[in-house]
């Protein structure tokens, strides 16, 4: 059991979740006034470093089926 609390797929969806999370933060952060260009920078930047993460992980060979 603790073995699935550290596996790859579980990994990937945390780190999908979290940059979903981003986006939604950014959005939100992107209509409101006056605009914080510092912190939204740092989030854009954050989910950069996400999506290089994902993008690592699922070339392992992880199988297609992770949702």
């Amino acid at each position: 059991m603790d073995e699935q609390l550290h596996s790859l797929p579980r990994r990937l969806i945390e780190l999908r979740i979290e940059h979903a999370d981003l986006d939604a933060l950014i959005d939100q952060l992107g209509h409101q006034l006056p605009l914080d260009e510092l912190a939204l920078q740092r989030l854009k930047k954050r989910r950069l470093a996400l999506r290089d993460s994902i993008a690592r992980l699922e070339a392992t060979g992880q199988p297609d089926d992770i949702a």
